[in-house]
């Protein structure tokens, strides 16, 4: 998922089909190293991302509006001096550097035409926009880099611009066989970091992806190769390069269920096992759930879902953060006690040993010689010879009492433990399904009833969380009170027209379950694990099509703690049949007739209305 070289490549091709010929109409800084260019064209206005954050440097074409400071910073100010108005005459890229251009001419106070660059990099924590005038010379940077941060180059006003090369790498798209051959072979080292090492803008995926093309095994070391096969890579190659100078790009990005894992500006045929999917623009609506290849129209359609989707991922696992550590301590903690209450039950068990031993020993006792260690007699309960270790320093009848109190503290132990077990399994059970809920909350919203939840059953203070709160805003007036809930269950829709509610946590599966379904209605789990209630709302029809039966399974399976597995065995049952037991924890049910079905954790092709 590296932004490399190809990738620029592929953004420059969109960024020369619809801006040149275009003024720049506004000029914004939303953050302190990002721009946003409103720029009015012959096709209607186009605005243009460009960002040089540290972690995530990006430039993309976008249909949203970012809010500004009320006081524009300096760089935005001078920019809005210089090129208001001004128009975009080309856009390039050197090589396959991670560098854009954007050269724009505009007019000064004298009415003189004047050209200036607009050079944009795209080089991780180097990352920097720097404005040049015709001459290459740096008017100003968003980042100005001094001789005490860098001994490479200054970034200041005044200094000429220059590309840094701080490493020994060819240009892929003029390199000769003979250059590519000795560069290759010039050191053992696994195939594809011999690629990605050696040539500019390739990055590792797409150093793997031409391996893959070529039918070569990019793990294997350089010397495994022959030459013919190495000639072989040059040609794959170079058919790239040939694709790249021709602007053909195919953007892509491959899921892993929800969460993207790769992308790459040419067609990643790798992932040959995964389903293919097109998607027209960042708006459209999909729900990728298992393996799948997802293509896209636009490089700027690309970059905007791949990392809109990858911050929405990564801020939801921070922002429940604590909350899972509060669960995984509280998890951890019950499942120890549990094992080892496990451990005294199975000690338990010689109980009604012990109460046998007593009770023949009082029935067969007086056959006992005096001092003996021990005794046989015949168990009348299976008519077979038993025989009983006797204490020498006592009576068969003292004996015979030792053995009942042995049996009774034991019978008490069980009975005491029998009820303890059954709490800490059911708050196993409990803090499992929170766990569950918070793999499947997808936005900020989704945590506030896990959080309250957590907080009525005692795993959190609610003045703690109020605390944080305040810390981050919040208002004095609303400690104490309940936040606004706003999260509702997963809408999708089945094949046949049927609508499927998905709740998201065990609030969500109580008002789904006992609120908001009908006695007819269809209601799904997944059995004996973790998992989300599906309700399919039958709206009056007697029987749900076979496929519908099948889809809502499917569902129940994906969001449940099986959702890895191969298959899951799903309970389904009428509503009307489920029940729920006093005092029971939220989202917990009881029912006993009911069905069941195997099912894939893989919701392709079903159609989500709402999350």
């Amino acid at each position: 998922m590296a932004f490399d070289g190809v990738t620029i490549a592929g953004v420059v091709s969109e960024l020369k089909q619809n801006l040149p010929g275009g003024r720049i109409y506004k000029i914004a800084q939303p953050e302190a190293d990002e721009l946003l260019l409103t720029i009015k064209t012959g096709d209607g206005q186009k605005r243009l991302f460009l960002s040089a954050e540290a972690s995530l440097p990006l430039i993309y074409l976008t249909e949203n509006n970012k809010p500004s400071p009320l006081t524009a910073p300096n760089f935005c100010m001078l920019l809005r001096k210089h090129l208001q108005n001004g128009r975009i005459t080309d856009i390039s890229q050197p090589g396959l550097e991670r560098i854009v251009s954007i050269h724009i001419e505009h007019l000064d106070e004298m009415g003189d035409l004047c050209r200036k660059t607009l050079v944009v990099e795209i080089m991780g924590k180097h990352s920097n926009i720097i404005f040049c005038d015709s001459e290459n010379r740096i008017i100003d940077s968003i980042k100005r880099v001094s001789a005490a941060v860098s001994s490479v180059r200054e970034v200041l006003p005044g200094k000429p611009y220059f590309v840094v090369e701080t490493q020994d790498k060819l240009d892929a798209l003029s390199t000769d066989y003979q250059t590519f051959y000795g560069t290759m072979t010039a050191k053992p080292r696994p195939l594809f970091k011999a690629l990605y090492g050696s040539f500019t803008g390739i990055s590792p995926i797409l150093a793997q992806e031409l391996c893959f093309r070529a039918g070569l095994d990019g793990d294997a070391s350089t010397a495994a190769f022959t030459e013919s096969q190495f000639h072989t890579l040059y040609l794959t190659l170079k058919q790239l390069t040939k694709q790249i100078s021709a602007g053909q790009f195919a953007p892509c990005i491959a899921y892993t269920g929800r969460r993207p894992v790769e992308f790459a500006a040419v067609p990643l045929t790798m992932y040959t096992g995964h389903a293919s999917e097109t998607v027209a623009s960042p708006g459209t609506q999909t729900e990728p759930s298992g393996d799948r290849l997802v293509s896209f129209s636009s490089m700027s359609a690309l970059l905007e879902t791949y990392y809109a989707q990858k911050n929405s991922l990564t801020r939801i696992r921070q922002k429940s953060s604590d909350l899972r550590r509060i669960v995984q301590t509280a998890l951890e903690r019950d499942i120890k006690k549990y094992d080892l209450q496990l451990c005294q039950m199975q000690d338990t068990e010689k109980r009604e040993k012990y109460r046998i031993y007593g009770e023949l020993l009082n029935t067969y006792g007086y056959s006992a010689a005096p001092g003996a260690r021990s005794i046989e007699v015949i168990n009348y309960y299976t008519n077979e010879p038993v025989t009983i270790p006797l204490d020498e320093t006592r009576s068969a009848t003292e004996n015979a009492k030792v053995y009942f109190e042995k049996y009774n503290k034991l019978k008490r132990t069980f009975e005491a433990l029998s009820e303890l077990t059954e709490e800490v399994k059911s708050e196993i059970d409990h803090l499992e399904s929170i766990s569950a809920a918070l793999d499947i909350a997808l936005q900020e919203e989704d945590l506030v009833e896990i959080r309250e939840e957590l907080i009525e059953n005692g795993y959190l203070r609610r003045r703690d969380y109020d605390k944080k709160r305040g810390a981050k805003g919040g208002n004095a007036k609303n400690s104490g009170k309940k936040p606004k809930v706003t999260s509702k269950p997963f809408h999708y829709l089945s094949s046949d027209g049927f609508h499927i509610y998905v709740g998201k946590n065990n609030y969500q599966n109580d008002d789904l379950t006992f609120r908001f379904a009908t006695g007819n209605d269809w209601w799904f789990h997944a059995k004996g694990m973790a998992g989300s209630h599906v309700v399919v709302k039958t709206d009056g029809a007697l029987e749900l099509p076979d496929r519908t039966f099948e889809e809502a399974a499917r569902l129940a399976a994906y969001y449940s703690k099986g959702r890895g597995a191969d298959k899951v065995e799903i309970d389904y049952i009428q509503k009307k049949h489920v029940k729920k037991p006093g005092g029971a924890k939220p989202g917990f049910v009881v029912y006993y007739t009911n069905f069941s079905m195997m099912a894939e954790g893989n919701i392709d092709g079903i159609t989500l209305v709402s999350q």
